[in-house]
């Protein structure tokens, strides 16, 4: 082969190498020429990280140390969402592989009668289990709408899910290792490590007031869906507690403190998970005083289908579906708009399976002429707390937006 075709064989399988690669990321890589050799672009090996955690790889990655992994909201879409679609929220280090034949759960602080530890066997043999679907959503779930930007994972509204938890009641495995009556609050302890490294520093260390404790509905969960509860979602044993920021749901647990005073563990101090009491100026610093724990999530509803920016010929219905919760309460109506707020109307609402879950809603759309047009939809609680139509009030750590959720849509 001649020198001058050789160089033009080796360029065209570089230009075939880069068009192969700009086809599976979607668009051109910009100065793909410029790629060292044998390098592998980030987004394949996020890619692949997200299969390693059994994630489909159309999430999206905020952070990978540690990981927080957003759903893009029209893959929400299922009653019960599946574990390779559920939203990833971590503090620090996922913990090394765990020997079920070495783990134990200890029950300690100053408020239970005696120390207790128990291994897998003794939770699954000695209670009965229970099963319910509970909804988690992160506390900074739409942190990314917040104005002037506050610090964290700049969520969309895909961190949230709500799937099937079995377990053993957390109240009854306070019932057999006995509290003190000065119980207050209920502390975790998990397996994952601080991304210092430094062992004595715990990444997160939150919990639960007692109340929220005794619920029916608050597990001690080993299973998700009815499969072993995966690594990524805090294997072998985890707290769920539905209804409140999933922070208080501590993953890959190791010990309970039950405390006489609210805990005092890792990211249990302000401004972590806590909002103003007063209304504050946007940009501004609050008081230690004038902070309080987040307990309750807000009402709140997704549009899951369709995805935004569909589009359809004139004349056609657009069917509409979605999820709405409210925290500790249940959802009395979701409502949509077509005329950006200024009228609403009823949408279709079942029933939750269960308390604490999801609730489905639907509705048909008749369009009343061609054009772009935007659905919003709002959910109203027992209490007639609703959805406000923007951002609500700004606070340092950009918790609890619940504003409505709105998709675009075009008739042509």
């Amino acid at each position: 082969m001649k020198k001058g075709k050789g160089k033009q064989r080796r360029a065209f399988i570089k230009n075939s190498a880069y068009s192969i690669l700009a086809s599976l990321v979607g668009m051109e890589i910009v100065f793909a020429n410029k790629m060292p050799v044998g390098y592998e672009p980030i987004i394949f090996q996020e890619k692949e990280s997200l299969k390693s955690l059994g994630k489909e790889a159309s999430l999206t990655v905020l952070n990978d140390k540690p990981w927080n992994v957003e759903t893009p909201v029209h893959l929400l879409d299922d009653q019960v969402t599946p574990a390779s679609k559920m939203f990833i929220r971590n503090n620090g280090l996922l913990p090394d592989r765990i020997k079920l034949e070495d783990w134990t759960l200890t029950l300690q602080g100053e408020s239970v009668k005696s120390t207790k530890t128990y291994s897998m066997s003794d939770i699954k043999d000695k209670f009965r289990h229970y099963s319910y679907h509970l909804v988690l959503e992160c506390g900074g779930n739409g942190r990314g709408e917040f104005y002037p930007p506050t610090e964290g994972n700049q969520w969309g509204v895909g961190a949230v899910s709500c799937a099937k938890w079995t377990g053993i009641r957390l109240k009854d495995l306070l019932q057999d290792v006995g509290i003190n009556n000065d119980a207050v609050y209920i502390g975790y302890h998990g397996l994952d490590s601080h991304l210092s490294g430094d062992p004595n520093k715990e990444a997160i260390s939150r919990g639960i007031p007692l109340w929220k404790a005794l619920q029916e509905e608050t597990l001690l969960a080993f299973a998700l869906n009815d499969e072993e509860l995966p690594l990524a979602h805090g294997f072998p044993l985890r707290l769920v507690a539905g209804g409140f920021p999933a922070s208080a749901s501590g993953k890959w647990l190791k010990a309970l403190s039950v405390r006489n005073k609210v805990h005092d563990g890792s990211k249990m101090e302000s401004p972590s998970y806590r909002i103003p009491i007063s209304p504050i100026e946007p940009g501004s610093s609050v008081d230690e005083d004038n902070m309080r724990i987040i307990e309750s999530m807000p009402v709140r509803s997704i549009i899951t289908y369709p995805k935004s920016g569909a589009q359809l010929p004139f004349g056609r219905k657009l069917n509409i579906r979605g999820h709405a919760w409210a925290g500790e309460e249940a959802v009395k109506q979701v409502e949509y708009s077509i005329d950006f707020g200024s009228t609403w109307q009823l949408c279709n609402l079942e029933k939750p399976i269960n308390r604490l879950a999801w609730q489905h809603f639907s509705a048909t759309i008749e369009f009343p002429i061609k054009g772009y047009y935007e659905v919003w939809v709002k959910a109203i609680d027992m209490k007639g707390v609703s959805q406000p139509m923007v951002v609500p009030a700004w606070n340092p750590k950009g918790y609890l937006n619940n504003a409505c959720h709105r998709i675009a849509v075009k008739l042509t």
